[in-house]
């Protein structure tokens, strides 16, 4: 395990609080350095809102989980604590992933290309919409006429 220096001789660690988690936990500092945020502040949105929705898959699963023991009989405290143990540890899992620094690297670079972006303004994607249903909705008639001729010259040619 790399120990965490600081260019300040009068801190102990990269943060302020680190000397007093070593003091506090001793051989537990491994397990908290797990947890700790990768490049803090870059890639935020991105990492929060990956988080997010994969949290609310994990709760939804979880719930579904939750509603098929509750048609077996097993108790209250299994069929609360067992959905709520599984999301707890995703929950951890979801964590971990978002701030693992291959998976934060890319989602960082993500977001940083993604506000490279030249968006289209409002009218702009108003009438690209507006012509991409109108020939949608005339390639299908066209489609739809050439079905019908098919289905006549066939039903002729087959009498």
């Amino acid at each position: 395990m790399a120990e965490r220096r600081s260019p300040k001789p009068q801190v102990g660690g990269s943060i302020p609080s680190w000397p007093a988690l070593i003091v506090f936990f001793g051989n537990m500092c491994e397990i908290i350095m797990v947890f700790d945020v990768y490049k803090r502040g870059q890639g935020k949105y991105t990492r929060l809102c990956s988080a997010f929705g994969s949290a609310l898959v994990v709760g939804l699963g979880c719930y579904q989980l939750y509603k098929k023991l509750d048609a077996w009989d097993l108790g209250l405290w299994t069929k609360t604590m067992v959905p709520a143990g599984l999301f707890v540890a995703l929950g951890l899992l979801i964590f971990w992933l978002v701030n693992k620094q291959t998976i934060a690297d890319f989602m960082i670079a993500a977001e940083s290309e993604m506000k490279k972006v030249s968006w289209s303004s409002r009218k702009e994607i108003i009438v690209s919409t507006f012509v991409v249903i109108v020939l949608v909705i005339l390639l299908a008639m066209f489609l739809g006429f050439t079905d019908l001729g098919f289905q006549i010259f066939f039903e002729w040619l087959l009498s």
